[in-house]
């Protein structure tokens, strides 16, 4: 008996870190939803509530992440809608086009989240609540600097690091580790990202989808860069980066908000 809940606990384990990983942890996607939901007007919010039920943008942010285990949407695992990684080195151009061309590697969001974007803009209040969701936590994805990472290490999966002393990689400290680090509850962080940020917030609506995203591009460069040269001191990597991080949330929530309030207008 000892032998069997041994081999199971073991082989859950194994489960676990053969998971593919996702684009901000559930904090992060709450952070987006709400900077997002805060930034909505009357109307967008009145309509979004009736579909998702009161503020369930918010209740509802992970949910494209928690179905990774259902039998319910599985080309969004299989066909990389959470991330595009793209190669090192690629010019700010080329990263442009894949926006409108959308790339055959490195996953599938920007295709992903255009075909679901046009689906609930021609439904509106009968949209999909599941499509609607989608759109919601992809939107989010698209700002987190490991989701346009490199192809050849698996968006930053296999950058190893240590975390305060435990091995971890690259990919999982943006997506939960740096922003659990400052110890808000999602609320809270929300509240003060929008409160440090909010001057950016005329210059971010007013740029299109692809200069932003070349300039995420530019922010993974730099976190690659980073560890060529990091000594290795979580505290040193937390005051490095946890400001860069904390504009990412806020462009992806203002950018949510900006679509939503575009759609339900």
């Amino acid at each position: 008996m000892k032998r069997f809940f041994l081999f199971v606990t073991v082989s859950a384990c194994m489960v676990m870190y053969c998971l593919p990983a996702f684009g901000w942890g559930q904090e992060g996607h709450r952070i987006i939803a709400k900077i997002a939901y805060d930034n909505l007007t009357p109307k967008a919010r009145k309509q979004i509530d009736k579909i998702l039920g009161e503020r369930g943008m918010i209740y509802w942010a992970n949910w494209p992440d928690e179905i990774k285990s259902d039998t319910i949407y599985p080309q969004s695992i299989k066909d990389g809608w959470h991330f595009q990684d793209f190669d090192a080195g690629m010019s700010d151009s080329l990263v442009a086009d894949a926006m409108i061309h959308y790339p055959t590697e490195g996953g599938s969001l920007f295709r992903a989240l255009d075909s679901l974007e046009t689906e609930v803009r021609g439904e509106r209040l009968k949209a999909n609540v599941h499509t609607l969701r989608f759109v919601i936590h992809l939107s989010g994805d698209r700002y987190c600097p490991v989701h346009v990472a490199h192809m050849d290490d698996k968006g930053a999966n296999k950058v190893k690091m240590k975390w305060f002393g435990r091995e971890t990689n690259l990919h999982s400290v943006w997506d939960s580790k740096l922003i659990e680090s400052q110890g808000y509850s999602y609320t809270e962080y929300a509240q003060m990202i929008q409160d440090l940020y909010k001057h950016l917030k005329p210059e971010i609506e007013q740029k299109s989808d692809a200069e932003l995203l070349v300039e995420t591009y530019h922010v993974t460069d730099a976190i690659y860069r980073y560890q060529e040269t990091w000594d290795g001191n979580t505290y040193h990597y937390i005051y490095a980066w946890h400001a860069p991080m904390e504009k990412q949330l806020y462009i992806a929530g203002i950018r949510l908000a900006q679509l939503l309030n575009s759609i339900y207008k």
